[in-house]
C-alpha cells in the first residue's frame, strides 16, 4: 500500500510557528518509487465549513506554488531520500487554523495523508 503520514500539527498562538511533516511508506510505494520519481508533493488545508484548499506545491525539480494567502510565511521543502515534505509555518494567523492534508504525485496516482490539525488561537 501507500501511506503518507503527516505530523507536526498542534496549537500555536497568532504569529507563532509550526513545522509539519509527512512521509511516505508502503509495500507499493516501496515499489513505485523504485521506479519512479515523486512528480510532486503538496499541503493542502481544510477549515470548517470550507472547501480543502491548495497551499503549497513543490516539484521533482524543486519548482514550488503556493496561495497568496501564505505567500511569505510558509516554506515547502521535500527530502528525497526520506521520502518527506515539510512545510515550515511563520506567522501564523488565526485564519490558517485548519486540518492539513499531504498529497503525493506518483506513476501519474494521487496520494493523500490522513490529515494533522493546525490551531491558532490566543
Amino acid at each position: 500500500q501507500v501511506q503518507l503520514v503527516e505530523s507536526g500539527g498542534g496549537s500555536v498562538q497568532p504569529g507563532g510557528s509550526l513545522r509539519l511533516s509527512c512521509t511516505a511508506s508502503g509495500s507499493i510505494f516501496r515499489l513505485l518509487r523504485s521506479i519512479f520519481s515523486i512528480d510532486a508533493w503538496g499541503w493542502y488545508r481544510q477549515a470548517p465549513g470550507k472547501q480543502r484548499e491548495l497551499v503549497a506545491t513543490i516539484t521533482s525539480t524543486g519548482s514550488t506554488n503556493y496561495a497568496d494567502s501564505v505567500k511569505g510565511r510558509f516554506t515547502i521543502s521535500r527530502a528525497n531520500t526520506k521520502n518527506t515534505v515539510y512545510l515550515e509555518m511563520n506567522s501564523l494567523e488565526a485564519e490558517d487554523t485548519a486540518v492539513y492534508y499531504c498529497n503525493a504525485t506518483l506513476a501519474t496516482k494521487s496520494y493523500w495523508g490522513q490529515g494533522t490539525q493546525v490551531t491558532v488561537s490566543s
